[in-house]
This record gives C-alpha cells, sequence and structure tokens, in this order.
C-alpha cells in the first residue's frame, strides 16, 4: 500500500481523466456482457419459435413486443441484428477511447517518474549512488520507472475492470437462474487457493528475475566500458564465460515463472471445462423440467465460462501487480535515499574572491582516518600544491572543500562562514574543477569545453583551448571543434582528454581552480606550458594542484606533503629542499629518473 501511495504522488495530476477513462471502460464491459443474452433471443425468438410471455428476453423483452418484428420472422432477426451490433460498436468505441486515455496517462507518469529519478540522481553525493552499481541504477531508472507506470496506466484499471466483470457476471448470472452460481460457489475454493499459492511463488520468482536483470545490465555495461583492458588482455572467453552464467541465471528464472505460469493456467483450464459442462448438465436439467429456454443455456454457459476466466484475469492481475510492486518498491526505495551530503544551506555564496581556511580537519571512512587535523590557509590568488604518496589524501582532501565528502570534525569556511552554510549550487560554482578521472560526454569538442557555458561565444570556447594547450591537435581534427568524440573521451588521448578537460575548467572561469593530478599524461613540456598559462593568464585566480609528478607543484606558494592522510612537511619549494626530508628525497628520484630517460 505505501508503494501505491508513493506512485499516487505523481498519478493524481491525471486522476480525473483515469476516472473518466474507467467508466467509458465500465459501460463498453457491461455492453459486451449484454451480448449473450442477445444471442440467447437470437436462438429462442428468431430461429426457434418459442412462445413469448411477460418474463421472455429479460432485460430485452422490449424487442419482443412486435414492434421490432414478429416470432421467428427476418425483421425481428434485423432488429436483434442491428442491436446486437450497435452493442458491439459502443463496446470498440468505448473500448478504443479509453486505451487511449490510459496510453497517455502512462506516458505521462512515466515521463513524470524518469524526471524524478534522473533528479535525484543529480541530488544524491557520490558515496551515495556507490551503494548501487550501474546495473542496479540502470534498471531503477529505466526498467522500472516503466514497468511502475504499468500499474497504474494498465494493471489497476484492469483489476477494476476485472472486478466490475466479475460482479455484473455473477448478477447476470443469477438473473437467469440462481442454479447457476452453484457450480462457480464449489469451484471457488479451489480457484482461490491456485491462485494464493501462485501470487506467492510468483512475486519470489519476479523478485529474482529483477535482480538477475540487474546482474545482466551490469555485466553487459561493465564490458562495453572495459572492453579495451579485456582485449588487452586477451580475455574475452573469461568474460564470455561470466556473460553466459548471468545470463543464464535470467533466462532460468524467467523459464521459472514460464512454467510457473503454465501450471496454473492448465489448473484453470481444467476447473473452466469442468464448470463449463457442468453448466450445460444443469441447463440441459432446467430445459426438460421446462423452467429454461435453449437460449438461455447458451447466454448461462458463456456467462459460468466467462465468470471463470474473469477470476482468472483478477489473479493474472494479481500477479502482475505483484512485479510491478516490486519495481515500485525499489523505485520508492531510491527516491526516498538519504542523500550523505544534505543540501540544508541557504546562504547564497558571492564573491569573486574567496577566502578558504579548513582547521584542524579530519575525516574517518568506516572506521579508518582518512584525514587527520589537516589546517590550511588559502587567501583568494595563493598557489597550492599538494602531493605525496598514493593513498595519502590529496583527492579526498579536494573533495571535502566541495563537500564531496563531509568531514568528520574540524571545519571548512569560505569568507569566515562554515561551507555547510552555503547552497551546494553555489558553494561548487566557485571551483572550476580537473578530477583524476577525467570525463568526457559522447558529444563535439565544442560542447565539452563549454559544459559550464552551453551557449557561450565559440570564441571563448577557443581561448579557453588555446590556454588549455588542446587547440593544435583539435584544428589537425577533420571536423575540429566539432568533432564528436566517444564516451569517456574515447577517440582521444589520455593527454587529449585531460587538455579538453582543463579547457572546460578555464572556460568556467570560477575564482578557485582546482586540478587534481590532471596533467599526469601529459609529456613534461607541454605540462610546463600549460602551468605557465596558469601563472600569467590566470594569476588572480586561487589554484589548488595535486599530483604525483613533484615538478608540477614547484612554482606553488606553499606545498603540502601528505602521507597516511596527515600534512607530513609544508612550505615553499625552497623551504622543502632546504629540509631534506621526504619531499626533497622524492623530487631528487624524480628528477634523477628524467635525466637518466633524457639520456
Amino acid at each position: 500500500m505505501e508503494t501505491i501511495k508513493f506512485g499516487f504522488k505523481y498519478f493524481k495530476k491525471d486522476l480525473f481523466i483515469s476516472i473518466i477513462a474507467e467508466l467509458f471502460s465500465f459501460i463498453g464491459i457491461f455492453a459486451e456482457l449484454l451480448l449473450p443474452l442477445i444471442s440467447g433471443i437470437l436462438i429462442d425468438y428468431v430461429i426457434k419459435d418459442t412462445a413469448i410471455d411477460n418474463e421472455s428476453g429479460g432485460i430485452f423483452h422490449f424487442l419482443l413486443t412486435g414492434k421490432f418484428g414478429a416470432v421467428h420472422s427476418m425483421e425481428l432477426f434485423f432488429s436483434v441484428a442491428g442491436f446486437f451490433l450497435i452493442l458491439v460498436a459502443l463496446r470498440i468505441g468505448l473500448i478504443y477511447v479509453r486505451d487511449l486515455i490510459q496510453e497517455h496517462v502512462g506516458l505521462n507518469l512515466e515521463t513524470s517518474l524518469r524526471y524524478a529519478s534522473y533528479d535525484k540522481l543529480m541530488q544524491l553525493d557520490s558515496d551515495t549512488i556507490s551503494d548501487y552499481n550501474s546495473g542496479e541504477l540502470l534498471q531503477i531508472l529505466n526498467s522500472d520507472t516503466i514497468m511502475f507506470k504499468e500499474l497504474f496506466c494498465h494493471r489497476i484499471p484492469y483489476f477494476g475492470d476485472s472486478i466490475f466483470m466479475l460482479i455484473t457476471t455473477v448478477i447476470l448470472i443469477a438473473s437467469i437462474d440462481i442454479s447457476f452460481i452453484v457450480i462457480p460457489l464449489l469451484l471457488a475454493p479451489i480457484m482461490i487457493f491456485s491462485v494464493l499459492t501462485f501470487k506467492k511463488k510468483a512475486r519470489e520468482n519476479f523478485t529474482k528475475i529483477r535482480s538477475n536483470s540487474s546482474a545482466l545490465n551490469l555485466t553487459t555495461q561493465e564490458n562495453i566500458s572495459g572492453v579495451r583492458i579485456v582485449r588487452s588482455f586477451v580475455n574475452e572467453d573469461l568474460e564470455k564465460e561470466k556473460f553466459n552464467k548471468v545470463n543464464m541465471d535470467f533466462c532460468n528464472t524467467n523459464i521459472k515463472q514460464v512454467s510457473l505460469t503454465a501450471n496454473f493456467e492448465m489448473t484453470l483450464n481444467i476447473i473452466k471445462q469442468i464448470a463449463y459442462v457442468g453448466t450445460i448438465a444443469i441447463g440441459a436439467f432446467l430445459v426438460m423440467k421446462g423452467n429454461l429456454t435453449i437460449g438461455y443455456i447458451l447466454s448461462s454457459s458463456t456467462y459460468v465460462v466467462r465468470l471463470m476466466a474473469d477470476i482468472n484475469s483478477v489473479n493474472n492481475n494479481i500477479v502482475n501487480m505483484q512485479q510491478q510492486t516490486v519495481a515500485g518498491l525499489s523505485l520508492k526505495k531510491f527516491m526516498e535515499k538519504e542523500s550523505r551530503t544534505p543540501d540544508n544551506g541557504s546562504a547564497n555564496l558571492h564573491t569573486d574572491a574567496p577566502y578558504i581556511e579548513m582547521k584542524d580537519v579530519v575525516l574517518d571512512i568506516d572506521g579508518q582516518r582518512i584525514l587527520d587535523n589537516i589546517s590550511l590557509s588559502i587567501p583568494y590568488g595563493k598557489k597550492v600544491g599538494i602531493v605525496g604518496e598514493t593513498g595519502s589524501g590529496k583527492s579526498v582532501l579536494l573533495k571535502t572543500l566541495l563537500r564531496m565528502k563531509e568531514i568528520t570534525s574540524g571545519s571548512i569556511t569560505i569568507d569566515g562562514h562554515d561551507i555547510k552554510e552555503y547552497t551546494l549550487e553555489t558553494l561548487r560554482d566557485m571551483f572550476s574543477c580537473v578530477f583524476q578521472d577525467v570525463f568526457l560526454f559522447s558529444n563535439t569538442i565544442e560542447s565539452n569545453i563549454a559544459f559550464s557555458k552551453p551557449y557561450v561565444d565559440q570564441k571563448l570556447v577557443k581561448e579557453a583551448a588555446v590556454h588549455a594547450q588542446a587547440e593544435s591537435f583539435i584544428n589537425e581534427l577533420e571536423d575540429r571543434y566539432q568533432t564528436i568524440i566517444g564516451e569517456r573521451g574515447i577517440g582521444i588521448s589520455g593527454g587529449q582528454k585531460q587538455r579538453i578537460s582543463i579547457a572546460r575548467c578555464f572556460l568556467k572561469n570560477a575564482p578557485v581552480f582546482v586540478l587534481d593530478d590532471s596533467t599526469s599524461a601529459l609529456d613534461v613540456n607541454t605540462e610546463k606550458v600549460l602551468l605557465k598559462e596558469i601563472y600569467d593568464k590566470f594569476s588572480e585566480k586561487t589554484l589548488i594542484i595535486t599530483a604525483h609528478r613533484f615538478s608540477s607543484v614547484t612554482d606553488c606558494d606553499e606545498i603540502l606533503y601528505m602521507r597516511e592522510g596527515r600534512v607530513e612537511e609544508r612550505g615553499t619549494f625552497d623551504e622543502l629542499m632546504q629540509k631534506n626530508g621526504s619531499f626533497a628525497r622524492v623530487y631528487k628520484i624524480q628528477m634523477e629518473q628524467k635525466k637518466n630517460k633524457e639520456v
């Protein structure tokens, strides 16, 4: 019920038109259920010459008053046939309109769910998103939204149709002869037991199907992203084996569902045949006693079989609702997921010269100390270099500035105010970032550079590319800035991807530049020219740069050497070299290695 309540928030705007569609459906169903009575009249009073009394024809007695033709006449035949066609046309027309409305409502709901789930994805921080693998996220944002909208635009309305049909059919059977209700009543316990058993097994299996579908999505996505790694290690056979396993698991759970459904359908068919034969037997007995006409046997047997089909339809809708409820529950849990970095700030950060200060910053993740009492003052325009061993906490330190990681204790302030007081949007707008894991969209080079300002003049895009040392290789491409690069930058080299990302950073032109080991794929000379551009063209900007190559930070105003989350050494380049500590030792080793390569 909570899942239905969750979905209703997005569905309620189309509630009125959905009710109209359901009313159309009820009228159409009622018209369809009247057809067996018309067929009975055709047999009894057109084909046969049955005597007429005041109860003849039931609710269609008016057809037998003589106004539409005498009994056993062609005039009556055409009248009855015409009325039959009117009911058929009414049913077809109303169901057609209902289907159009339901599809319209369904597409609206699906679109709303996609908007909401994607918006939620954008709100969640990376740590929270990492609770899901990519296969699960694709399942939630794509398959689950489609499946869940089916619950509201098809399954619940069809369930209502089945209940209406069931009740109306019982009333119509009883109006013919109450004796015909006996067989459905006797068979109902068997039917209910079968339905409940199937419902339980189907729900369990649908959960497995969804899980296996998620695993299949994940395996496929990983192999698409990692195809070059797979080929370089000549490991295609292993990946095929992994894929075959998850593919077979998905296949087997679906086969099991088919088997469950087939067994249930067989049980229902047996019950329906028993009901049909039993109805004919009761009808024959009533005809022989003179209590019923031949036409009514046709009508009643049709209704009893229809009644069993209605019960089956109710069950099918319940079973399908299980699958769609599982999808809705997953979507609901995702939408209710709380970000570990809540956007609770209310103040807007508006400054062209932010003063950043970190005091005794501590960060613990899963009981492990990642940052240990980091203090750092960064007045506007200062150039800070951060170096250290892999895993020393350099990148994490940068993420705390943007609240991509929430510190455990201590404080980070901008212009004297804790960064938690600011909205995430205005806080992050203060930074132009190039992250260690470069990401480029499947779009043109121009669009990737202009990501922060999609409608900026192309002249500014080219200027950013020139400053990032990307202009030369871009001009060598056939379509230059209109060249479409593949997903994650496939089609260009690592150094070219980094330069496009740096150009994207320059174009945003925020007060603080954050470069997280973003020149690692560049040769030393290109890096030197690029850094000189930053110091010359963006001299007024604050620069925070992390690097494994110590030569990248030699011109910084202050350098931090980190080890195991702590600042082991700090100072200018000359001061650190004079200390002759860890920084100086690693720097000398790197310089020696560089000389050996040049030789």
